[in-house]
């Protein structure tokens, strides 16, 4: 996109103030089009910081149901900062204050829960999972999730909070299995003549490190902890999935993913179906005809219906499509990237879908 600016060849002796207005307007601009990314930024409030707002997305009158997203990459780990030093609320942190809001609201009746991640932590996702089980068992109220395009592995795991769970036709999940992620750059060290000089104490110290392969027994070591975990997701299926036997989720959680056919057929989930359908689920389960489906947000993001992704405001973002003095929202494919980096940079433990990481921010 250019930008021209009118009446440049005027005489700057009697146009010198409109001439560097002119100016400092395609300066401007030109920062706000630099390259392909556009800068959003949220001067008047309303953004990350606000408190939370409700909006009703569908429905007229009945009892409350909190449309609760899991969308994205499960992390614990805020945003990092932007250029002004802010950072953006985790997945944790956002589903706490959701939930914490929906506990002063007596109208609230059900929880639809959204599901379209790939899973992410070990620790996010069961931290979350925990969070919603605790709310559901408070407010002895129905819990339903709705897996959309990719609920695997830590967003399988999320689902088990559920009294019922629902896949799109269209849905993959599954992928119940743990990854440990670490990169190895010895070889590469070592074709360019770099030598790790790193000291430690302790004979697994450093196992793991990026600077030199792992021994024989420090990969036994980690493998003991990713079998822990495996033993947990195992466990958290068993409870979510009572009409499975231990026996059955344990030639079921080989790490595979299901379509929503193969998932319903072995007992995954329990039924396929739209998000409406899911709805209909929860009316049911409280014996009502008509309710009203709410989301809590900031006053500067827009939720219309059900279909509407929760994305968190920024105070600053960067990213391509965001627009100078837009709605304190960040653009999805920036905010999945900046999520995906502060995952990666990290070696960790996760309850993931690996492949699944490439759908990400991608429109899915």
């Amino acid at each position: 996109m250019s930008n021209r600016v009118i009446g440049e060849e005027s005489d700057t002796r009697t146009n010198g103030g409109r001439g560097s207005r002119a100016s400092s307007l395609a300066i401007a601009l030109a920062i706000v089009w630099l390259g392909t990314g556009c800068i959003s930024i949220d001067l008047f409030g309303g953004g990350a910081g606000a408190p939370l707002v409700e909006t009703v997305v569908r429905g007229d009158e009945g009892p409350k149901i909190l449309l609760l997203d899991i969308d994205g990459i499960i992390s614990g780990a805020d945003m990092a900062p932007s250029l002004l030093g802010f950072r953006t609320m985790s997945m944790v942190a956002r589903v706490r204050e959701v939930l914490d809001r929906a506990r002063a609201d007596e109208d609230v009746q059900g929880v639809l829960l959204r599901i379209d991640s790939p899973g992410g932590t070990a620790t996010a996702s069961e931290q979350i999972y925990t969070e919603i089980l605790r709310f559901k068992t408070e407010r002895n109220i129905p819990v339903v999730a709705q897996l959309l395009t990719t609920a695997a592995s830590g967003g399988y795991y999320i689902a088990m909070a559920a009294d019922s769970v629902q896949a799109h036709p269209t849905t993959v999940t599954g992928s119940i299995g743990v990854i440990f992620s670490s990169v190895n750059f010895a070889g590469l060290m070592e074709k360019v003549g770099i030598e790790d000089q790193t000291i430690t104490a302790g004979e697994f110290k450093d196992a793991g490190s990026p600077f030199r392969r792992l021994t024989d027994e420090e990969r036994s070591q980690l493998q003991s902890i990713v079998d822990d975990l495996y033993a947990r997701f195992r466990d958290i299926v068993v409870l979510g999935r009572p009409e499975l036997d231990r026996e059955q989720v344990n030639v079921l959680a080989n790490g595979r993913i299901y379509s929503a056919p193969q998932a319903l057929e072995n007992g995954l989930v329990d039924k396929i179906g739209t998000i409406e359908d899911a709805v209909g689920m929860i009316e049911r389960q409280l014996g009502v005809s008509s309710s009203r489906v709410v989301a809590y947000h900031r006053p500067r993001e827009q939720r219309r219906n059900l279909y509407t992704r929760a994305m968190p405001a920024l105070p600053f973002s960067t990213g391509r499509g965001a627009a100078l003095g837009g709605q304190g929202a960040v653009n999805p494919e920036r905010l999945a990237m900046i999520g995906l980096e502060d995952l990666l940079r990290r070696p960790g433990f996760h309850y993931l879908w690996w492949p699944g990481l490439l759908s990400v921010g991608a429109g899915r």
